[in-house]
């Protein structure tokens, strides 16, 4: 997870995604000053869940190369 290669990818999709989803769920709120400390609260939930989505994209693609081939081998 805090793998430095990995980590600039997940953030990255963290800020894509979390930005698009603020802007769907929060801003017009925002914007009007209407934001309390619930609205900021939900906004950094949104950023946090893609970061925890991607995150775990990451691990499972990383564990399927490790594991060995269930494919049968020649037998002769």
């Amino acid at each position: 997870m805090l793998y430095p290669a990995y980590l600039r990818k997940t953030v990255a999709i963290a800020i894509v995604v979390g930005t698009v989803l603020f802007a769907i769920n929060q801003l017009d709120i925002v914007v009007r000053g209407d934001a309390t400390t619930l609205v900021w609260l939900k906004s950094a939930v949104t950023y946090f869940v893609p970061f925890c989505v991607s995150n775990a994209g990451v691990l499972v693609a990383s564990r399927r190369r490790r594991e060995p081939s269930t494919r049968p081998g020649p037998t002769g």
